[in-house]
């Protein structure tokens, strides 16, 4: 399958296909002709699939470089970067090269912003290998790291020249990390696709109902993502819906140390907190809280956290950068398969966190 992101500026493909890792180098060698590739990837992927990509780029043609770091959100850093960068240079990697993103969310936003940055700009490709980036953080072109204070605070804007995503790779996920990437997939449900949510509903939320449908799964979230980015590149207006469950999600990760909470849980929790809030104030139907639990729950995804502390939450959300003159922009979904933005006031944001 494939999806066509039709950037005015830099078009690309999604290209969805089972065991399509074993052909990666023919898939790079359609989009480049350069001749060095680094791949930029943790320690744990690199470990099951770096030596496969890296096969399939040098018979394809490409000399190539692999660079890893340490697994998890807490590497996702400044530190990191700047050892990226001595990788590069190491290696002689000029703007005429290219860059593989081979992971997670954690390595395809990190590995995203050294292609922004290094040489003012150097390609780079994604090969998503977590159900999250597969259905969200690869597309779109967000790319981030985390500082102390705040979850991505320091990024770009910076679209991929292609994204490559096997289905086959799931399997390899733990239990953990598959269901938490199912949080970002109930939420395109929620914000746009009612078939996505349908589909949803008939599953018993197993790993195996998991894994059996994972290329419809896959293909919807895409579908509504791609979409949302060829209207919205640089999130002015719609590309914001995509953040409904993020507010109160990313705090609740930066709060509890990055990693303790991993973000698709993190996304479940803030869904269900805002909209508890939300349908109280008649801003979402009755009743669509409680199916947004029952949803989240049936998968295996937390809708709520201890310890809840409501003044570590709120500093959290006055770094976010969706707040702004005292105030700060939520997603709400007035109705199942559409989203709004609702702004309101730190005060009484915080507030909405005083359970």
């Amino acid at each position: 399958m494939k999806l066509h992101v039709d950037l005015a500026t830099n078009p690309y493909d999604i290209m969805i296909e089972r065991g399509s890792l074993t052909s990666v180098g023919d898939w790079a060698r359609s989009i480049w002709n350069c001749q060095k590739i680094a791949i930029i990837t943790d320690n744990h992927v690199a470990s099951l699939y770096a030596e496969t990509v890296q096969q399939s780029l040098e018979t394809a043609g490409f000399e190539v470089f692999v660079f890893e770091f340490l697994e998890g959100e807490a590497s996702k850093n400044l530190t990191t970067v700047n050892n990226a960068y001595d990788f590069l240079l190491e290696n002689g990697l000029t703007r005429g090269d290219g860059i593989v993103a081979l992971g997670g969310g954690v390595v395809g936003d990190l590995a995203g912003f050294v292609a922004s940055t290094y040489m003012r700009g150097i390609p780079f490709l994604q090969i998503p290998t977590s159900l999250t980036a597969q259905v969200d953080s690869s597309i779109g072109g967000k790319t981030g790291v985390n500082t102390p204070k705040a979850k991505n605070s320091v990024g770009t804007f910076n679209q991929p020249k292609g994204v490559l995503i096997d289905p086959d790779v799931l399997q390899t996920l733990g239990q953990r990390e598959l269901i938490e990437g199912m949080g970002e997939v109930i939420k395109y449900g929620l914000i746009d696709d009612v078939a996505l949510w349908d589909l949803l509903d008939s599953l018993d939320g197993s790993v195996a109902a998991i894994l059996e449908n994972a290329e419809a799964i896959i293909y919807h979230s895409c579908q509504v993502k791609r979409k949302i980015v060829v209207e919205d590149e640089f999130e002015g207006g719609v590309r914001m819906y995509l953040n409904f469950g993020h507010t109160i999600g990313h705090a609740i990760e930066q709060t509890a140390g990055y990693g303790k909470v991993m973000h698709g849980e993190a996304v479940a929790i803030g869904m269900v907190q805002i909209s508890h809030v939300a349908e109280k104030k008649g801003l979402m139907p009755a009743g669509i809280t409680d199916a947004i639990s029952a949803m989240c729950a049936k998968f295996g995804l937390p809708t709520d956290y201890e310890p809840w502390k409501t003044d570590e939450l709120y500093a959290a959300l006055t770094h976010d950068k969706k707040a702004s003159g005292g105030s700060i922009k939520t997603v709400i979904v007035p109705k199942l398969g559409s989203a709004a933005i609702n702004q309101i006031s730190l005060e009484e944001m915080k507030a909405y966190l005083e359970k």
